[in-house]
């Protein structure tokens, strides 16, 4: 194991401290699910001014396995009796993404002039570590796909939720103690089974395994009536904190002056996919009778996990948002090689380098489910 030096220990308490008042000042203010959106905000601020915001791998499994618990909690039966739907509603999904990765090109290309390489990967919706591994075989332009995608998570999480808080009736949502008390054996049994799920989730590489496996497993016991316990308080706000945490994280080693030029850039291609997004969650709800805050996390482009906690957060299914975003994750991961091995040839245009000051440094694209 890695020895951790005093400094790194300090970066790590003044993080958690950072975002845990970020939580506080956005609950004081009333800010809807304030313990996710405060420390999202306060830690992008901070790894934009070159803190070093990184967290342990511990801390975020520990995180996701949490909420993934937390949110199969939200699983009811009535979900059975929807997933027939779930085929169309994924066609559509994807007929949207396809939409997004198409318009998002043609802006970051005809209009920026960005070389159709990266702009080829930077229209890309999510799954950021797979996206930079393939963009890195071609001759595209790293730091810009990273900004591009980076800043459309931390829009995407601050636009939806106080736009879904309108939706679904305010900002009073307390979902966390959604459920009941339980005796320490109903809290072994969840978390053991789940525990297991959830390491299987991990072995098999399922997308953001450890939570969509603790999901699984805390969603079969909840629909099956074996487990009704609620995930308490003094678990799931911690778990909330170190999520947003960790998304605004993503901007960790970014030059400001990078992210200040392709600023514009990340703007207009997060407006693309939100609109885009949008028009195709209202197709679903039409032709499909879905309710719209389920239909709009579900097809937002990009933040498995972010929008998966979401979903548990306003009570809109988030088992049937979870399923969507993994459909769109597989789908890119996919993709992605298949695209990297067409465009890596001789020849192609390089986009205008950004000065090596400006570079990235740190970007772990590996810990993204985006």
């Amino acid at each position: 194991m890695r020895a951790v030096d005093g400094r790194t220990l300090s970066h790590r308490f003044a993080t958690l401290a950072l975002a845990g008042l970020g939580g506080l000042a956005a609950s004081a203010l009333g800010l809807p699910v304030a313990w996710l959106l405060g420390p999202v905000l306060a830690v992008s601020a901070a790894s934009i001014a070159g803190l070093d915001t990184e967290l342990p791998q511990l801390l975020r499994t520990l995180a996701f396995f949490v909420l993934g618990v937390q949110a199969g909690s939200g699983v009811t039966p009535d979900v059975l009796e929807q997933i027939a739907i779930w085929p169309l509603s994924f066609a559509v999904q994807m007929l949207g993404v396809g939409v997004v990765i198409v318009l998002t090109h043609a802006f970051l290309h005809r209009m920026l002039r960005w070389d159709k390489d990266t702009a080829l990967f930077a229209s890309l919706p999510g799954a950021l570590s797979f996206v930079l591994a393939a963009a890195s075989e071609t001759r595209a332009d790293l730091t810009r796909i990273t900004i591009v995608q980076s800043v459309r998570l931390l829009f995407l999480i601050g636009a939806l939720t106080p736009i879904l808080a309108w939706l679904e009736g305010g900002t009073d949502v307390v979902a966390m103690t959604r459920g009941t008390d339980g005796t320490l054996a109903d809290y072994a049994l969840l978390f053991g089974l789940c525990a297991l799920v959830a390491f299987a989730g991990h072995l098999i590489r399922l997308p953001g395994g450890m939570m969509l496996g603790a999901l699984i497993g805390s969603g079969a016991l909840h629909v099956g009536g074996v487990s009704t316990v609620a995930i308490p308080p003094v678990l799931a706000i911690p778990s909330l904190v170190l999520l947003g945490t960790l998304i605004g994280s993503r901007l960790k080693g970014i030059n400001i002056t990078a992210f200040s030029r392709l600023l514009p850039a990340a703007i207009g291609s997060f407006a693309i996919g939100l609109i885009v997004s949008a028009a195709a969650a209202a197709v679903a709800v039409v032709a499909l009778g879905i309710g719209f805050g389920k239909v709009a996390l579900a097809y937002a482009p990009g933040a498995l996990e972010a929008l998966t906690v979401l979903a548990f957060q306003f009570d809109v299914d988030p088992a049937y948002v979870a399923a969507h975003h993994v459909v769109r994750f597989v789908s890119i991961a996919m993709m992605v090689p298949l695209l990297a091995k067409r465009r890596a040839r001789p020849g192609d245009t390089v986009a205008p380098p950004i000065d090596e000051k400006d570079r990235l440094s740190g970007v772990d694209g590996s810990k993204d489910r985006g």
